[in-house]
């Protein structure tokens, strides 16, 4: 039983999982703003490119 405690307790004290964790939420949160900012920047350079169509 005290092995068990003893495995229990150094599972919460360790940090390692908790910073790889951290680093994939941040990677995901960047990944999500990319998307987000290239889906915006297409619709725009596609309306720019109608109207510049358009006008010749």
């Amino acid at each position: 039983m005290e092995k068990f405690i003893a495995q229990a307790t150094r599972f919460v004290r360790d940090e390692d999982g908790i910073s790889a964790i951290e680093y994939g939420l941040l990677a995901a949160l960047i990944a999500l703003a990319i998307v987000g900012a290239v889906g915006t920047l297409g619709t725009n350079l596609s309306t720019i490119f109608t109207n510049v169509a358009g006008s010749v």
